[in-house]
């Protein structure tokens, strides 16, 4: 009897095409074919299909036509059960873990193993965790609520979901977006060890160092269609990034001399608590940004720079110091206040602090601007005058979207949603920017457009306080550079003098300037 002969490829995408409102075609006859046991990686600019192509693999979205083929098999993938039946698992960009339950609650949800009279049998659940955990190093405190986790312990307790299920296919979905540079690195060597077990991984990412150093082969998609696939090492950052876009890209911001003029934020002996424990996670800490500069703060991810510049922006309380707005005390104010004030803040949570989801585009781009007379009159919403500016904001930061400015937010891809927040607050008038991590997502082209923003702002007179954990980030950006170790400051640096190990030994606390050693007791 002849056996058949196992297809070569895992997966086949053959001619999936998805429309969204008869209008927007995200994918457009896509052919893509997956060897088995390689990592595979999916590039392209925001907006590109890349999400939702991985979404219909994943069952969350209907193809409008086409077909995926699996280990050389037609399937139809109805929901993501039908997927994790499939042996295909999916690590989102955006992580789908309840934030009141435990690691091992979320790992276990809607595959728990209960005994016959009901019980969750959480101790053959451990056990098989434990096994997990040991092979592919993803150590994780299984009894902590994930809202306690870090964003990397998060991941792996997303990882560890898939593995449970038995996941052969392993999605990611921007991977390492807000992970630091150490994360990364661990997150890499988990690819090559699941490589290793037999595993195929396909992952979406905007970051082309990291296609070189892990995937076997990429496939680049532009505005819904295949530009091609590619073995890695074949082409170079550059050609990649031209592929990508569908035009140069510059990976260097043209940036005049600094000249800074006078001091706009200053913060003096900043002090900010832990609640529950009372440690400080930001400890007399004393930093001036001024006119016309780009000051960054550089640490590892959790060392108090979120915390700062929350306390700069008003979501957290202040313990003892001061936060001096262009001379005035802040630190007792409204967030609203202190936006009327000239304080424009990209958050590091977008989703939380950024965006109201359910609003559409052009709402959330007025966010914090209903009084100005440019959008409302006699307390009515100027609808008209809002459309255009929503318009010409989506031209000017190319904004891709299934409706335009009526587009609800929360369907739009996590990269277009950054846009919003970026263009919006690099647009509205003020005095300060708070820019944390302001590329997050975001493909080679965006991050170059967002990168001459963000010198304009400096251009115009503007302070801006940098909070990146992109090292190239705040090298192309930053005339001052300080470091910063468990929430103190370690030194000081000129991005022109410094290079990646200095600055790398005071993130870590192993140095710290004289100017910033602080006596014992402070």
């Amino acid at each position: 009897m002849e056996t058949k002969e196992q297809s070569p490829y895992i997966i086949e995408f053959d001619g999936i095409t998805k429309v969204f409102n008869n209008t927007l075609v995200a994918n457009d006859d896509i052919h893509i074919q997956v060897k088995r046991g390689e990592i595979h990686a999916l590039l392209g600019e925001n907006g590109a299909g890349k999400s939702t192509l991985m979404s219909i693999l994943f069952g969350l979205i209907e193809p409008t036509s086409g077909r995926i083929l699996l280990n050389g098999e037609p399937v139809r993938i109805k929901d993501p059960n039908d997927a994790t039946r499939h042996g295909i698992g999916m690590v989102h960009q955006h992580f789908m873990l309840v934030d009141v339950f435990s690691g091992l609650e979320n790992i276990v949800l809607g595959h728990e193993d209960c005994d016959k009279i009901g019980f969750l049998k959480y101790r053959k659940a451990k056990e098989k965790l434990q096994k997990l955990m040991k092979t592919y190093g993803l150590e994780v405190d299984l009894s902590k609520k994930t809202k306690d986790m870090t964003v990397g312990m998060q991941q792996k307790v997303e990882i560890l979901k898939m593995l449970y299920r038995d996941a052969d296919i392993l999605i990611f979905d921007e991977p390492t977006a807000v992970l630091t540079a150490e994360e990364i690195e661990d997150l890499m060597k988990v690819f090559r060890m699941l490589q290793n077990e037999g595993k195929t991984i396909l992952f979406i990412t905007h970051k082309l160092n990291e296609v070189q150093e892990v995937a076997d082969r990429y496939t680049i998609l532009r505005r819904g269609k295949v530009i091609g696939t590619y073995e890695n090492n074949s082409l170079t950052n550059e050609q990649m990034a031209e592929l990508m876009v569908g035009s140069k890209v510059d990976f260097v911001t043209p940036k005049s001399e600094c000249h800074p003029g006078d001091v706009v934020l200053s913060i003096k002996e900043l002090t900010i608590k832990n609640s529950l424990m009372g440690k400080p996670l930001v400890d007399h800490l004393s930093l001036d940004v001024r006119q016309g500069e780009i000051v960054a703060l550089l640490g590892i991810d959790g060392n108090g720079q979120n915390e700062l510049v929350e306390a700069i922006a008003g979501l957290r309380k202040v313990h003892s110091g001061n936060i001096l707005l262009n001379g005035k005390e802040i630190k007792k104010l409204s967030i609203k206040k202190r936006n009327k004030l000239g304080i424009n803040h990209i958050p590091s949570d977008r989703h939380r602090h950024g965006l109201i989801l359910d609003y559409n585009v052009m709402y959330n781009f007025i966010q914090e601007m209903p009084e100005n007379s440019t959008f409302s009159r006699l307390s009515f919403l100027k609808e008209r005058d809002i459309k255009d500016y929503a318009d010409e904001m989506i031209h000017k930061y190319d904004i891709r979207s299934t409706m335009g400015s009526y587009t609800i937010t929360r369907t739009m891809s996590g990269g277009n949603q950054q846009k919003v927040i970026v263009g919006r607050e690099i647009e509205r008038d003020g005095d300060l920017l708070l820019a944390v991590q302001p590329t997050r997502g975001l493909d080679v082209g965006a991050i170059s457009n967002i990168h001459r923003q963000i010198v304009k702002v400096r251009d115009d007179g503007k302070a801006v306080l940098l909070v990146s954990l992109e090292l190239d980030e705040v090298f192309d950006l930053a005339d001052v550079i300080y470091t910063i170790h468990e929430g103190k400051l370690t030194g000081v640096f000129d991005p022109k003098k410094t290079t990646y190990k200095e600055l790398g030994l005071y993130m870590s606390g192993a140095a710290c300037q004289d100017a910033f050693i602080q006596k014992e007791g402070k």
